[in-house]
């Protein structure tokens, strides 16, 4: 098992990986929260969120064997975080930025409990940011894409398993931005920001052709897709789904749409617009074990 801590904040082909690790490994990374462990006391106020800077993903990690055209899976084995989160309002982010107070709420968890307010919330932790390294510009550790990035999605916990299109050698394997709960939609653009650490394993399917980040969870499967608006990532998350399906089911297209109109799921990932440009979305469907799997 090998620890990482070393910190980017951006996905890129030219990052130098931290370490080299054979498929198969469990690895734990060690992760700042989104604003780099900077906020500590109401008295810290997000005033000017700087993107550039934002999220901090511990890694990059080079799978040896991972080559282009390759799909690399993580394994969620366990996340822990700190005993104390923040949650934050920054100026011009959320639907809601227009009438509100510039704000930060320390959030004590004792025994995987958050108080908010006197309001007793079970945690339930998540990993915001992961991703592999793209293969065109670098992509700032803020924003979601193809590769995955800050996706944001709340399914990302413990027990999934998230895979990914490799695009360079080895994958670049990176993630940080973990929340100890959060809403779909993130809102006012923080969950409970918190540091902690996340152990998984990974794995790689060779030659699977796959065009946007899955999540598999117990019970079904996600396409993760981002864009400016929301009809073109429903259109590319429809349309990868719907491929998979087919190829796993055996389905003709109008038959997937079908199946997909009466079981399928869009769910909101991000939409705290406009501090993002991308609004992040997942789209689900249950397992079918009758057949075989989407991916693998």
């Amino acid at each position: 098992m090998q620890v990482i801590e070393k910190c980017v904040y951006q996905f890129s082909k030219d990052n130098t990986p931290v370490i080299h690790s054979e498929a198969g490994e469990v690895l734990v990374f060690n992760t700042m929260d989104c604003f780099s462990n900077t906020i500590n006391t109401e008295e810290d106020l997000v005033l000017n969120m700087d993107y550039s800077v934002a999220n901090p993903a511990t890694g990059p990690v080079y799978i040896d064997g991972a080559e282009p055209g390759d799909v690399l899976a993580v394994d969620i084995l366990d996340i822990q975080v700190a005993d104390q989160g923040v949650i934050c309002t920054s100026r011009g982010c959320g639907p809601l930025c227009d009438d509100m107070e510039d704000r930060t709420k320390v959030i004590k968890i004792h025994d995987q409990v958050a108080d908010f307010n006197g309001v007793k919330i079970p945690i339930d932790p998540m990993v915001g940011v992961i991703g592999t390294a793209p293969d065109g510009e670098p992509v700032g550790d803020g924003f979601p894409g193809n590769h995955g990035g800050n996706m944001d999605s709340k399914v990302i916990r413990k027990g999934a398993r998230v895979y990914f299109p490799v695009r360079v050698a080895g994958a670049l394997l990176q993630m940080g931005d973990l929340h100890a709960t959060m809403g779909d939609s993130e809102l006012c653009g923080t969950g409970i920001e918190i540091k902690g650490e996340v152990t998984v394993k990974t794995s790689l399917i060779k030659n699977f052709e796959l065009h946007w980040p899955v999540t598999e969870t117990a019970t079904h499967w996600y396409v993760n897709t981002s864009d400016h608006d929301f009809p073109t990532a429903s259109k590319l998350a429809s349309k990868e789904l719907q491929r998979l399906i087919c190829n796993a089911y055996g389905w003709d297209k109008t038959d997937a749409y079908l199946y997909m109109s009466i079981q399928s799921d869009m769910e909101i990932n991000q939409a705290c617009k406009p501090c993002h440009v991308e609004l992040a979305i997942r789209f689900g469907t249950p397992k079918l074990p009758q057949f075989k799997p989407l991916i693998g």
